[in-house]
């Protein structure tokens, strides 16, 4: 680098150990163009990329820094950052406008600006010695035209930080500019950071809150296009249609799942904000708009509090997640606006109430819930006990490589899709009948666990990592589990009208299968053996329909042949 100047701002904030090691890393090649650094949700990349552009700046090796981000409200968020370090960026540069204002240090523009006009970036790129900080660079490969983009627009830039909250693989069509790749053993490309923080790094540092994820199992029921009423339960083994149909009717926001776990999250946040957090919200995440604003009805009708309701067509939709990130609302209900990028660090808990499953975006869902603030603070993520997800749920605990395999096949039949094949076939009509819930366990350290005996002085330390083991945390879930049914019970979207003679008598079972999904929940516990083996075993043993449709003697049998295996 040239000589150093005088610093141009104010002095930069206490770096974190990791950003210290990759700023060191990146200036021991001091004509390196290319950096990529993978580090996980809520650790502090962006601090770590414009602590690089303000000493590049501050040593005159550039001139110029441009950030380009997924969303509008990521521009605002960058460049509040970077003016708060002396690094004043334009956030409201339009492709409209040619040149940079020359008062400025550069700007922020999206993916989508440069993809519309990527001559026009280029020369911006090229006009000064520039830095381009390429934030969440994995959306360069969203499009073939966005990478191209992406590539004609910065080629010249003197330039390119990369960076990534999570690993990614990109097939050899599709391979991301100014990333290098080595092969992949399926035949595609692994990216290869020069710097690489992961989860595990971040958790033993203090600087991500440890997670765990509360499963909800259960009973969904639908009458399909030959009138046929099909039960089946999220937890339970079945062919790859009838468990994606289960999974999407229990997302359907006039059952009694989605009601169920909104109460149960909205104690947990009650319990936060007891325990040493007293702005402690959650987020719920959907798979549409429609959803969403189904959501927020029942989230208001559940809680008593209207929640704020973030959607991407909504133009206030960036001050409504300004207003939440600093107020006390209880929860959000949003599609994807918050699930990539956007800095929420009183949210700790989160609510899984989509269909979307790719590693990617569950990790950055996950993240937007792990920001540390201090030590006295941990993050519940609330999911589905579908096997795709307590997959992803159990990666996200382990040591990361650069690679995310997708979740392993147990058997051609078993569960294994995406967003999409959750969607009904072509002429398919699925109608709910019912969707219920109840807790099923707690996953951490990649392993089920269910409820231990508890004492009332443990739920004083709710909330405080360390404290409670997560068997005890596990029976406080479970121990409240009966107080949210009945609340989701009092919903608009469950009680409106009375249920039939046929639910009537299905209904009847419902306290033997919950009762039955504890006691195999016990077993699992004690064998190490996946649920979904258990329950087959248990339906060789004692024939008849899966639990889920099974009546009450075939459940009453099964119950007392779980209780047997106990030494109950």
């Amino acid at each position: 680098m040239a000589a150093p100047r005088e610093q141009m701002g104010p002095p930069l904030p206490r770096l974190r150990a990791w950003q210290r090691d990759a700023l060191d890393r990146y200036l021991s090649e001091p004509r390196r163009r290319d950096y990529l650094v993978t580090a996980t949700p809520g650790s502090g990349k962006t601090t770590f990329a414009l602590a690089l552009a303000r000493g590049l700046l501050d040593e005159r090796a550039i001139d110029r820094v441009i950030v380009v981000c997924p969303t509008d409200h990521l521009r605002t968020q960058w460049a509040d950052a970077a003016d708060a370090l002396g690094v004043p960026l334009d956030a409201s540069l339009t492709n409209a406008v040619g040149p940079v204002r020359p008062d400025l240090r550069g700007y922020v523009t999206t993916y989508a600006q440069v993809a519309a006009k990527a001559a026009l970036h280029a020369a911006r790129a090229s006009a000064k010695r520039s830095l381009v900080i390429l934030d969440e660079v994995h959306h360069a490969g969203d499009g073939l035209s966005w990478g191209d983009a992406v590539a004609a627009a910065f080629e010249l830039a003197a330039r390119r930080l990369c960076l990534t909250g999570t690993p990614f693989r990109t097939r050899p069509d599709e391979r991301i500019p100014f990333v290098r790749y080595a092969d992949d053993a399926d035949g595609g490309w692994r990216s290869e950071a020069d710097f690489t923080y992961g989860y595990r790094d971040a958790l033993r540092d203090g600087v991500v809150r440890p997670v765990v994820f509360a499963a909800y199992t259960g009973t969904s029921r639908w009458r399909n296009s030959a009138g046929e009423v099909i039960a089946a339960s999220l937890s339970e083994t079945s062919t790859k249609r009838t468990e994606s149909t289960a999974w999407r009717t229990a997302l359907n926001p006039r059952g009694k799942w989605v009601p169920h776990v909104i109460a149960a999250m909205d104690e947990r946040i009650t319990h936060l904000r007891q325990s040493g957090m007293p702005d402690a919200g959650g987020l719920v995440l959907a798979s549409d708009q429609d959803d969403a604003r189904a959501y927020a009805e029942i989230v208001e009708q559940v809680t008593g509090e209207a929640p704020v309701l973030i959607l991407s067509d909504d133009p206030k939709a960036s001050e409504k997640i300004s207003a939440f990130t600093t107020g006390t609302q209880r929860m959000a209900v949003c599609v994807r606006m918050v699930s990539e990028g956007v800095d929420v660090p009183r949210a700790a808990c989160l609510a899984w109430m989509t269909s979307y499953r790719t590693p990617l975006f569950f990790a950055q869902g996950v993240g937007r819930v792990v920001r540390a603030r201090s030590t006295r603070e941990s993050a519940t993520v609330f999911l589905p006990a579908v096997r795709p997800l307590l997959a992803l749920a159990a990666e996200l605990e382990h040591e990361r490589n650069h690679v995310i395999p997708p979740p392993p096949d147990q058997s051609d039949d078993l569960l294994d899709v995406d967003r999409e094949d959750l969607e009904p076939a072509e002429g398919e009509t699925n109608e709910l009948v019912d969707a219920d819930a109840s807790f099923a366990h707690l996953l951490h350290g990649g392993r089920a666990v269910v409820a231990a005996p508890l004492t009332e002085e443990d739920e004083d330390f709710l909330g405080l990592p360390g404290i409670l083991s997560p068997e005890q945390t596990a029976a406080l879930l479970a121990r409240r589990d009966s107080a949210a049914r009945r609340r989701a019970s009092g919903t608009d979207a469950t009680s409106s009208s009375p249920p039939s003679g046929e639910a009537a008598a299905w209904r009847a079972g419902a306290e033997l299968r919950r009762e039955l999904n504890r006691l195999v929940g016990l077993l699992a516990a004690r064998t190490g053996s996946p649920h979904g083996r258990l329950h087959a075993q248990l339906r060789r043993a004692v024939p008849g329909p899966a639990s889920a449709a099974a009546g009450v003697d075939v459940l009453e049998k099964r119950r007392d042949h779980v209780m047997e295996l106990l030494g109950a």
